[in-house]
Parts: C-alpha cells; structure tokens; sequence
C-alpha cells in the first residue's frame, strides 16, 4: 500500500537516498532548521546514533545571539558543530540539507562548519 507522502517529505527521502549512497561510511550531517531555530546533528547510520549535536537553542549560544533563527546564529553552530565533531576525531561528513534549499541559513551554517575543519 502506498503512503501519501508531501512534497518536503518527498524531498527529503530523495535527498536521504541520495546521501546514503553516497557516504561510503562517512557520519551524515544533517541539518534541520525551524522558524526560531537551527539545529546541527553528525549521525553514524550504520549505528545508528547521534555522534555529535549542537543548536542554536543552547543556553551558552542564546546569550550571544541576537535570535536563533538569523545566518549570525547558522554560523555560529557551524563552527561549534566543527569544533564539537573534530574533537571526537571527525574530520569528513556528507551534508544532509534534508528538504531545505541550499541556500541562507542552511548555507551559512555548512560554510562556517567547513571553516571550522569539516570536510564535504
């Protein structure tokens, strides 16, 4: 039986299906942003757990943000994701934008995390 599905989460399968196939065993970073918020996880599929995590909603984060949903806070937990993720020794992802454009905060967000030493 076949599941009626929207279009984002159409997208977001295609794009999913897309990265997993082409990880080669890399941990996936994946990003989910909301209208007051953005948020950053390194996930290893074959485990299936959270590595490493961080956000815009985090109480050292929010005292120097302005709000948590502008590409200053994207940014911000690019680099803390970074910092975060080569400090347990992961230095190459693949980046799951899930159903959002490449575009504003999401490519805010995947610049500062390559600046911070990510590699993808």
């Amino acid at each position: 039986m076949a599941k009626n599905l929207s279009s984002l989460e159409r997208r977001r399968a295609r794009v999913r299906r897309a990265i997993k196939a082409a990880a080669n065993g890399r941990p996936r970073l994946s990003v989910f942003r909301s209208s007051k918020h953005i948020y950053a996880q390194v996930i290893d599929d074959g485990e299936g757990v959270t590595l490493v995590a961080a956000s815009s909603i985090e109480k050292d984060l929010r005292d120097g943000l302005k709000t948590g949903a502008d590409i200053g806070a994207a940014q911000t937990v690019g680099k803390l994701i970074a910092e975060r993720a080569v400090a347990a020794g992961i230095t190459q992802v693949v980046f799951d934008r899930g159903s959002y454009i490449y575009h504003g905060r999401v490519k805010a967000l995947a610049d500062a995390a390559r600046e911070g030493g990510l590699d993808f």
